[in-house]
C-alpha cells in the first residue's frame, strides 16, 4: 500500500458508493437518507495496478459544536489531515452548494493533494454540475459515476504519478531490517552510522499521559507538539526531523497505546493502529513509561511488539523530578525490568524528565548504545569458540537417548543480529536450551537488550560409512540365497520349496 485515500464530502453525494466501487466489496452501508456513515472506515483499495488504502468518512456538515454532527466533522478533518490524498466528491446533479464552496476552502488550507469529483454524472444528467465545479478552484473536476464505475480511468490518470512518488518516500523512510551479512565478515568495519539523508529513525511510545509529546518537545526545543493535562491529546503519529545532540534523527510521537477493551471510539483506534506503523517504520524504539504507575500491563505489551518487531528498544521512566526515594525506586524499576521483561535482558533503562529536561543526555547516550548494539557483527571463528566452551560447560539434552549435537555457528544477519546454528536432531533443541544460548550471547559478545534471533539448521549424520553399512546385511542376504538354491538344485529339487 503506497498511499491513503480519503473520500470527502457533503451527506449522500456517494462516497460509501465509491468506497464499495474502489475496494471491491460492499464495505459500507449505502441508503439515500443523509448522514449513513458515521465514523471512518478503511479498506484496501485497486484501481488497475495501485494499491492503497482508501477512507470512507462521514458527510461533511457545518456544525462545530459537540453533537454528533459536530463530532462528525472533527472526525473527517483528522482523515483529510492524515491522508496522502483527498477526493472531494459534490453531487453533480445539484451543483455547487454553499457548503461544498466552504468545505473547498477548508480542503485548500488542510491537504496538498486534493482532487475534485462530480459523482453521480451518468449520461447527461449532470453535465452542468460537473462544469458548475470549475468555480471551486480544485482544478479539473472528475466526471464520476461511483454507481456505474464511469470516469475510473480518469482518477487512475490522476492517481498513478501521485502513487509513485508516495513509494519513494516510503522507500526513504522504511528502516532496514534483516539485513543479510557476507560470509567474509568484516566485524571490524564501520557501522553506518546515521547521516542528514538518513536519520536515525526513532518512534516513542507508551500509555496515555506518561509524556510523549512533552519530551519530543523537549528534544526538538520549542513547542512542536501540541501537550496538555488530558490523556490522549496525540491521536495520530507525527514524525519531526532534529539533530539531537549531534545526532540526526527522524523522531516519531505517536498516540498513546491503552488497551483494547478501553479503546472505544474509532478515532482512538486508528490512532493505535497509526502508532504500531510507526514502531515498523523505527530503529530504535523509547518506551516512556510513567515512573508513578510502571510496567503495567500495557506497558509489557508495548515492550513486547518493539522486540517482535526486531526493533532496538530503550526504556525511559519518565517524570522522573516528581520521585522523592530516587535511590529505592531506581532499584524497584531494575528489578522489575529484569523480571517482566525477560527478552529484553539488558536493555537500557534510563530516568528523564521531560518536563526539566534532565536525563537527556542519558537517553541520547542510550539510543545510540542500542542502535550500535542492534548493528553488532561478530566474526564466525569468535562465535565457534564461544559456541565449544558454551556446549562443554552446559551440553545440550539427549532426548530419546539421541544425543544433539551443536556442530557449527555463524551470523547471517544483522539489524537485529540474527545467527544460525548447524545441529542435528533441530527439532529436539528445547526452548530452554535456546534461551540458554541467547543469554550467552548477550553476556559474552555485550549484546544487551537488543533482540536476537537463532535459526537452527539440521545439518543430519556425516558419517562416510552410513550408506555402505546398510549395503552389508543386503548383500549377505543375496549371499546366504544362492548357497541354499545351489543346495536344493544339487539334490534334484526345485529352487523354491512349494507351500
Amino acid at each position: 500500500m503506497s498511499f491513503t485515500l480519503a473520500i470527502v464530502g457533503r451527506p449522500n453525494v456517494g462516497k460509501s458508493t465509491l468506497f464499495n466501487r474502489l475496494v471491491g466489496k460492499r464495505l459500507a452501508l449505502v441508503d439515500d437518507t443523509p448522514g449513513v456513515t458515521r465514523d471512518l472506515r478503511e479498506g484496501d483499495a485497486r484501481l488497475g495496478d495501485l494499491r492503497f488504502v482508501v477512507i470512507d468518512s462521514a458527510g461533511l456538515e457545518l456544525a462545530e459544536d459537540d453533537s454528533l454532527q459536530g463530532r462528525m466533522r472533527r472526525l473527517t478533518e483528522r482523515a483529510v489531515e492524515e491522508a496522502d490524498v483527498c477526493l472531494f466528491l459534490i453531487d453533480a446533479r445539484v451543483g455547487v452548494t454553499p457548503a461544498d464552496e466552504i468545505f473547498a476552502d477548508i480542503l485548500r488550507k488542510k491537504n496538498a493533494h486534493v482532487i475534485l469529483a462530480a459523482n453521480k454524472a451518468e449520461g447527461n444528467a449532470g453535465a452542468a454540475g460537473a462544469l458548475e465545479a470549475w468555480s471551486l478552484g480544485l482544478g479539473e473536476p472528475i466526471a464520476l459515476s461511483a454507481e456505474h464505475g464511469q470516469g475510473l480511468d480518469d482518477l487512475y490518470d490522476i492517481l498513478q504519478p501521485l502513487a509513485d512518488g508516495f513509494a519513494a518516500r516510503n522507500v526513504a523512510q522504511m528502516p532496514e531490517v534483516d539485513v543479510d551479512l557476507p560470509e567474509d565478515l568484516d566485524e571490524d568495519a564501520p557501522i553506518r552510522m546515521p547521516t542528514e539523508a538518513r536519520p536515525l529513525q526513532l518512534a516513542v511510545i507508551g500509555r496515555p499521559n506518561a509524556g510523549k509529546s512533552t519530551l519530543i518537545n523537549k528534544i526538538l526545543g520549542e513547542d512542536r507538539l501540541l501537550t496538555g493535562p488530558e490523556a490522549g491529546i496525540t491521536r495520530d503519529a507525527i514524525s519531526v526531523t532534529k539533530t539531537f545532540m549531534g545526532t540526526p534523527m527522524r523522531i516519531w510521537d505517536t498516540a498513546g497505546m491503552r488497551k483494547k477493551a478501553r479503546v472505544s471510539d474509532k478515532l482512538e483506534k486508528l490512532s493505535v493502529a497509526d502508532g504500531l506503523r510507526a514502531v515498523r517504520f523505527a530503529e530504535v524504539v523509547v518506551v516512556l513509561l510513567d515512573v508513578n504507575i510502571p510496567f503495567e500491563v500495557q506497558d509489557l505489551r508495548i515492550a513486547d511488539f518493539a522486540e517482535t518487531e526486531g526493533r532496538a528498544v530503550v526504556v525511559a521512566a519518565n517524570k522522573w523530578d516528581l520521585e522523592e526515594e530516587k535511590t529505592e525506586k531506581l532499584k524497584e524499576l531494575r528489578e522489575n525490568f529484569e523480571r517482566l521483561l525477560p527478552q529484553l535482558r539488558g536493555a537500557p533503562l534510563v530516568t528523564v524528565s521531560a518536563k526539566t529536561g534532565k536525563g537527556l543526555d542519558r537517553l541520547h547516550n542510550a539510543i545510540l548504545k542500542a542502535y550500535e548494539v542492534w548493528n553488532r557483527r561478530i566474526s564466525t571463528a569468535k562465535l565457534n569458540n564461544w559456541l565449544g566452551a558454551m556446549t562443554e560447560a552446559h551440553p545440550p539434552p539427549a532426548p530419546g537417548g539421541r544425543r544433539i549435537k551443536l556442530r557449527y555457528i555463524t551470523q547471517a544477519k544483522t539489524r537485529p543480529p540474527g545467527f544460525v546454528i548447524k545441529a542435528t536432531h533441530t527439532d529436539q533443541i528445547p526452548e530452554s536450551y535456546s534461551r540458554y544460548l541467547v543469554n550467552g550471547l548477550r553476556a559474552d559478545f555485550d549484546m544487551p537488550g537488543t533482540p536476537i534471533r537463532l535459526y537452527f539448521r539440521d545439518q543430519g549424520s556425516t558419517n562416510p560409512y552410513k550408506e555402505r553399512q546398510k549395503s552389508i546385511p543386503s548383500r549377505l542376504t543375496k549371499h546366504v540365497e544362492a548357497k541354499k538354491h545351489a543346495a536344493r538344485k544339487d539334490k534334484g529339487l526345485p529352487s523354491k520349496p512349494k507351500g
